[in-house]
């Protein structure tokens, strides 16, 4: 309790909305362990065909700014609370489509992923502005971490359960291909789902404003906004088609997968608290600076192990890298606290987190169009080269931030 005292502001009561992200986690975990094993096997979405759901599927957060603008009389944890119900709704159709062949199609499966996803971007800024609030100014990169560690443990037991799952449905002469599995994890992650937006409901309302603006661009920001480009872009590189190469180029089934998802969890918890003291410690700007020059080397040896190595080994390459990604992601934070850092209240902070959102969503989504086409046409050595280039771009931009811009206010 004395750790979150020493982090938390005094009169801040976190525990609600912690254990709402607990239970978002593992329902989360529980999706995301089966997402593109879904689409691959059962749906059967070709490496082009992904790249045309992720366009789908990322614009909520293209369209952020102007979802949370009609909703700009309510406060933020009002907003939190409707975006998790969005979300729930969204996994109701996936379970839907998993249970009816009426639904089981492209269209009805991108339909339910984008009202996911709708969801998932509302709480986005807001889950990030809540986390901040309740911290002492010199602890907003703790209070980040914890959050995040908290979501990560969620997200692990939601893939260990997905890996028991399969295991145990494999030893019953199951398939990997048969709808069953899928559907009883979907059915179990609306059930968490459901369960965290009934606790959402009783979350304390706040009088802290959510948003005020469709879009926020002051000029203090100019840096933000053109790192979360960069950022949005080789990112979703690795969002959409990291996955994909394994289960499509190395056949990684969901046991496999949840497997990987897990470690990459696991090593959430363990060093997500670490990365935000380190960023209070030696500013955003170094974390900026360093993730992404690591960056650069993970995404060569994603793109290019297959050709460097043989199919096992290359295999275990891809598979360490794929987790120091979702390590060197972690990074991202030391943005959000440039923001707080530089902005001139929370509204401003919320404001400019949900604009940065959208930013990033304008480059990310034709990424994720153009990835598919990309691997197509060239292979996914060149696309994994683009976002090892778009990485470096990142941190030499990142490298412009001046010191008197770090100690600003």
């Amino acid at each position: 309790m004395s750790f979150f005292n020493h982090i938390y502001r005094k009169e801040a009561k976190p525990g609600r909305f912690l254990g709402v992200l607990a239970l978002w986690g593992i329902s989360f975990g529980l999706y995301r362990g089966i997402q593109d094993n879904y689409l691959a096997e059962i749906i059967h979405i070709t490496p082009f065909e992904r790249g045309i759901v992720e366009f789908f599927r990322e614009m909520p957060g293209l369209l952020v700014v102007v979802i949370l603008a009609l909703m700009y009389k309510f406060t933020a944890s009002r907003i939190f609370k409707i975006g998790i119900g969005i979300m729930a709704g969204g996994m109701a159709g996936l379970l839907l489509s998993s249970s009816s062949p009426f639904f089981m199609t492209k269209i009805f499966v991108v339909v339910f992923m984008v009202i996911f996803s709708t969801g998932e971007h509302i709480i986005m800024p807001v889950r990030s502005t809540i986390s901040m609030d309740f911290a002492k100014r010199d602890k907003t990169g703790a209070s980040l971490g914890i959050s995040n560690s908290i979501s990560q443990l969620g997200n692990i037991l939601g893939f260990v359960l997905v890996t028991v799952l399969f295991i145990v449905l494999a030893g019953r002469g199951i398939e990997r291909t048969d709808v069953l599995g899928y559907r009883i994890v979907f059915a179990s992650s609306f059930a968490l789902c459901t369960a965290a937006a009934l606790v959402v409901i009783a979350l304390k309302e706040t009088t802290l404003s959510a948003h005020h603006r469709r879009f926020y661009f002051a000029r203090k920001f100019r840096k933000f906004y053109m790192l979360e480009v960069f950022y949005g872009a080789r990112k979703q590189i690795f969002i959409t088609f990291a996955p994909y190469v394994l289960i499509v180029h190395y056949g990684a089934d969901p046991s496999i997968m949840s497997i990987l998802f897990a470690i990459c969890a696991g090593f959430g918890i363990l060093l997500s608290p670490l990365i935000g003291k380190l960023i209070d410690k030696v500013g955003y700007k170094l974390v900026m600076v360093v993730d992404t020059i690591i960056l650069v080397f993970v995404c060569l040896l994603y793109g290019f192990s297959h050709r460097l190595f043989p199919h096992n080994i290359a295999f275990l390459v891809v598979c360490i890298n794929y987790i120091l990604d979702s390590i060197i992601s972690m990074g991202s934070m030391a943005a959000n606290v440039y923001v707080q850092r530089i902005a001139s209240n929370q509204e401003e902070v919320t404001a400019t987190l949900s604009t940065g959102i959208s930013v990033n969503h304008i480059i990310s989504i034709f990424i994720a169009l153009m990835g598919g086409w990309i691997w197509a046409v060239t292979g996914i050595e060149f696309l994994f080269t683009l976002s090892a280039i778009l990485g470096l771009i990142n941190s030499i931009y990142a490298a412009t931030i001046k010191k008197t811009e770090e100690e600003l206010r």
